[in-house]
């Protein structure tokens, strides 16, 4: 990934200037997944946060948290909070360069999720999921089940919910930094991602119609593929138009033959998993159906970590690959 190597670099000092960013502002407006509670610096200050269809109160910053994925992970490191866990799982791919160091200080409990007693072992007191198996039937254990153990929780609403956008994002990012009494590490990284992004809307064309973009995530007999989820925001801003964003789902499955249909311009691959994106890109060059497509014929295919297309701290880098792929010749 040479062609990255000056995105990285201008990332990493973006992520290190986040981190040291501690005293700026007195007060800030925090919210939960649709009510706004007022955050505050000090360590006594109650917090009230409604999230997953339950109400946690935390009287003090969390001291012993676990990050369930990989996209909250990188949110709870992009905001300093290292010292402050116990233990990481799941991750998706390589975790972001830029916080590597820190990650590295962050015991990692499981390759998926932990088990329950591993979680009790920690003397863990706080758990946020990225995405709901994480409280489900394979994942920890429920948030009341936690909750009587002393332990709070927190799931990622911007991965919950049906097409979600940045400001989703900002939202969690606020609500764990007010949780954590790290109020202004949370406004500075949303500067810092808001400034990212407007730089990237800045160069895109403003007199054409917008790529026709397909994203394959993987199949071979069908299409599984990005509707109204994450994917169709970060598409979208980047210049984009999702094919199959009026579709009412999150990731969802289509025939080949409506792909071909729909005839993408550009395809996104997602990288991840045992499958290179060479691999898929390979098939998709070879498939009687989608290699006549515009996008394969013309040979525009855009690489995505998977890590990266998920509602976390790089969204705009995510955006920012997009549109190059998209517009090279603007970038």
């Amino acid at each position: 990934m040479n062609k990255w190597k000056g995105i990285w670099l201008i990332l990493a000092i973006a992520v290190l200037s986040i981190l040291g960013a501690c005293n700026s502002k007195d007060e800030q407006e925090s919210a939960s997944q649709s009510e706004k509670v007022e955050p505050a610096q000090a360590e006594t200050t109650e917090i009230t946060i409604d999230n997953n269809d339950t109400t946690q109160v935390y009287t003090e910053a969390p001291k012993k948290a676990i990050s369930l994925n990989q996209h909250v992970t990188e949110i709870m490191l992009a905001l300093g909070l290292e010292d402050s866990m116990v233990g990481t799982a799941y991750l998706d791919d390589k975790i972001y360069e830029p916080l590597q160091a820190a990650y590295d200080k962050v015991p990692i409990l499981a390759e998926q999720y932990p088990s329950k007693e591993q979680v009790i072992d920690t003397e863990a007191d706080f758990l946020y999921a990225g995405w709901k198996s994480g409280f489900g039937e394979k994942g920890v254990g429920t948030p009341e089940e936690l909750e009587a153990l002393g332990i709070h929780t927190y799931l990622h609403t911007s991965s919950s919910i049906t097409n979600p956008k940045l400001d989703d994002i900002f939202t969690d990012i606020r609500n764990i930094a007010s949780i954590f009494r790290v109020v202004d590490r949370g406004e500075a990284l949303i500067e810092q991602m808001t400034k990212n992004v407007d730089a990237v809307r800045e160069k895109l064309p403003q007199d054409k119609d917008a790529l026709r973009v397909l994203v394959y995530d993987s199949g071979e007999k069908e299409v599984f593929t990005a509707a109204q989820n994450f994917m169709n925001e970060l598409v979208t801003v980047a210049g984009g138009k999702n094919i199959f964003g009026d579709v009412a789902s999150g990731w969802t499955t289509v025939s080949k033959e409506d792909a071909v249909e729909r005839n993408p311009e550009v395809i996104v691959v997602i990288d991840y998993g045992a499958t290179t994106a060479e691999e898929k890109i390979n098939f998709l060059k070879n498939d009687p159906a989608l290699k006549e497509t515009a996008a394969v014929s013309n040979e525009r295919f855009v690489i995505l970590p998977l890590s990266a297309a998920s509602e976390g701290v790089r969204a705009a880098e995510a955006i920012q690959i997009l549109a190059q792929g998209f517009y090279p010749e603007n970038f």
